[in-house]
């Protein structure tokens, strides 16, 4: 049977297609729009059986061709670019080409797993996927926030398995596509590679220098939650996807360096360490962000443990000392 996946040359959807196909899995047809043509890089060492653009799809779906055996939808497409000020764009992509594809799963009984945000819940201190926790922040959580809206009135009555991810900060490979919207991870690992040094905010909303404190969930985790809702297709519903941890920009800063070092056969450190040998920068929190930013994450998982799902998640210690190893290798 035939699984649909979204977003397949982006971050988590070529992860996901990659994973599929370590099930031996290559029935996949991957749709996304490769306007940014250097995605393509995402799917090279993956199987798929075909591709098709972002917007053909739609028309495809909308005129009812498409048919067939098609085991579910992982819709993972969407504008992640939380900076992004053209709201009718953010919209029309993340909202309403997200509801078409909900429809069409619902009249066809397709299972639906699709990506929502831990944006919808803005500025607020508890993360629990109920109503009186959202207050996005920018049009993006915005759109988010909406399609979710959309979602929960149809779950009781839903004609297959609809489960929508509320990310948090993921990082991980296959994401340099992203360029400024990609994980600080990232980004550390390629400070420290060119300049010799990390580059923190300072502090901001009450909390000192590097300080704040995000959800840090590893590519490998989203991946494996994915699948496991596509092996338990009777569980629906909008869960929470972090390690219900919150740690630090430094926790961050600090594993990334010490995952450099440790390629490059020097000892760890700690953040005292860095902070005296000069290794970490703390730059000026940017006005653009004022107003618009997260200075704490914590995602509750309740609900995805009450869904059946058992297993532990990466702590950034462990998932970047996995990640920042492919990133040597795959950027030299």
């Amino acid at each position: 049977m035939t699984i649909i996946v979204t977003g397949a040359a982006g971050f988590i959807g070529s992860n996901i297609v990659k994973a599929l196909n370590a099930r031996g899995l290559s029935d996949i047809v991957a749709v996304d729009n490769l306007t940014k043509a250097d995605k393509f890089k995402n799917l090279v060492d993956c199987e798929i059986a075909e591709y098709v653009d972002k917007k053909d799809f739609l028309d495809v779906v909308e005129s009812g061709e498409l048919g067939g055996d098609i085991e579910a939808v992982l819709h993972q497409g969407a504008c992640s670019d939380t900076m992004e000020t053209d709201g009718r764009y953010m919209m029309d992509n993340n909202y309403r080409y997200s509801l078409s594809l909900l429809e069409w799963c619902q009249e066809e009984a397709v299972p639906f797993i699709y990506a929502s945000s831990a944006a919808v819940y803005g500025g607020g201190k508890t993360f629990v996927e109920t109503r009186d926790c959202e207050a996005p922040l920018n049009v993006y959580g915005y759109s988010k926030f909406l399609f979710d809206q959309v979602v929960r009135p149809r779950l009781a009555d839903a004609s297959a398995q609809v489960a929508g991810f509320r990310y948090f900060n993921v990082y991980g490979p296959r994401e340099s596509h992203k360029g400024r919207m990609a994980s600080v991870a990232y980004h550390f690992f390629n400070q420290y590679r060119t300049s010799g040094k990390i580059r923190i905010f300072e502090g901001s909303d009450g909390y000192a220098d590097g300080e704040q404190r995000r959800d840090f969930v590893s590519i490998e985790d989203v991946v494996k939650v994915n699948l496991y809702f596509l092996d338990n297709e009777n569980v629906s519903g909008i869960f929470n996807l972090g390690t219900g941890r919150s740690q630090t920009f430094n926790d961050m800063a600090v594993a990334s360096l010490n995952a450099c070092r440790a390629l490059d056969g020097e000892a760890a450190l700690t953040l005292t360490a860095m902070n005296s040998q000069g290794l970490i920068e703390y730059v000026a929190f940017p006005d653009a962000l004022k107003g618009k930013y997260q200075s704490y994450t914590q995602a509750d998982l309740t609900n995805l443990r009450a869904a059946g799902y058992e297993d532990e998640l990466l702590t950034v210690e462990e998932g970047v000392a996995r990640y920042i190893p492919w990133l040597a290798a795959h950027q030299g």
